[in-house]
């Protein structure tokens, strides 16, 4: 093993991969403002600040790269000093936490009307968020790296508030949605749909969080942590995105509703089942599934003829 691979190596697998995630950050940035949805100014200035701040936090780590790699080629004891764009990752991850924890929160509360569980969420990401910035502010002012672990509890509380976040977003996510199943093989699509997003708007950050603690803690000698630290942020706005975008997709699988009609013919005993295709109009935001099922009983033969039963099975959610 070299004598960087765990310092400056790592740096620059962390900043690699946070570039790969940063250019799908901006199709999906540009895709969702070519798409013109209509979500309120909140929705819409809260994605360009998040794009705002992935492109300032993604240019600085390049530029710190560079002043590491090439402008002290010849001064490895650089390596030593932790750049502001290193201490400001907790700071932009921290952001990009709490507007994607808050939304999907909202969503929680339009899917469960329940402001406890909302207010629960609150009360997890703004400690979270707070302890967060904390802890850039902090390294910052502390800057030489080998002293970081007077951190460690601060630390500690901020990675465990937020991965505690996101695992309460998505079992409460995935819970509300397979509790809301009809049996419909369409809808019932779109929910595993949207479960799949529940699932991985927890998944990937509680990972990459997990991991950037434990190396911390365990590793503080090098820079391992970085590895995971710096692409958080962007994990979560890609997740805040695609969640938003998803929504194209689950327009495309509703875009048109069946309706059954059934009619008897009394005279010859037949019954006669009709469908027609109802497409959904055009420019209309998707945000409400709405499913009706219903069943008509006929009793033939020698009896008299019952009085048809009927079943009506109705569900919607918001979407």
């Amino acid at each position: 093993m070299g004598q960087y691979d765990l310092t400056l190596g790592t740096f620059m697998i962390g900043i690699i991969f946070n570039t790969y995630l940063y250019g799908l950050v901006t199709f999906q940035f540009a895709k969702y403002y070519r798409a013109k949805f209509n979500d309120p100014p909140v929705i819409k200035y809260m994605i360009l600040f998040l794009f705002l701040l992935d492109t300032f936090h993604s240019m600085a780590v390049v530029y710190m790269l560079w002043a590491y790699a090439v402008t002290n080629y010849t001064n490895p004891d650089i390596l030593a000093i932790g750049l502001w764009p290193h201490m400001f990752t907790p700071i932009a991850t921290a952001l990009a936490a709490i507007m994607t924890q808050l939304f999907l929160g909202y969503r929680i509360y339009r899917l469960s009307k329940s402001k406890i569980i909302y207010g629960i969420i609150i009360a997890i990401a703004f400690p979270g968020c707070v302890l967060g910035i904390l802890t850039g502010i902090r390294a910052i002012i502390i800057e030489v790296l080998a002293d970081l672990p007077v951190l460690d509890n601060i630390i500690i509380g901020w990675l465990t508030l937020q991965v505690a976040c996101d695992l309460t977003i998505t079992c409460v996510l995935t819970w509300l949605l397979l509790h809301s199943r009809t049996g419909f093989r369409r809808t019932d699509t779109v929910l595993y749909r949207l479960i799949r997003g529940a699932v991985q708007t927890g998944l990937f950050a509680g990972i990459f969080s997990v991991a950037d603690l434990a190396t911390f803690l365990t590793l503080p000698e090098t820079n391992l942590y970085g590895m995971f630290a710096i692409p958080i942020g962007r994990i979560y706005t890609n997740t805040l995105l695609d969640t938003l975008l998803a929504r194209d997709e689950l327009r495309e699988m509703l875009s048109g509703s069946v309706e059954m009609d059934t009619t008897r013919d009394t005279r010859g005993g037949r019954s006669t089942v009709q469908w027609a295709k109802r497409p959904q109009p055009q420019g209309v935001a998707l945000t409400e599934i709405s499913v009706q099922q219903d069943v008509v009983t006929f009793h033939d033969g020698s009896q008299e003829q019952s009085d048809a039963a009927s079943y009506k099975k109705a569900g919607s959610m918001t979407v």
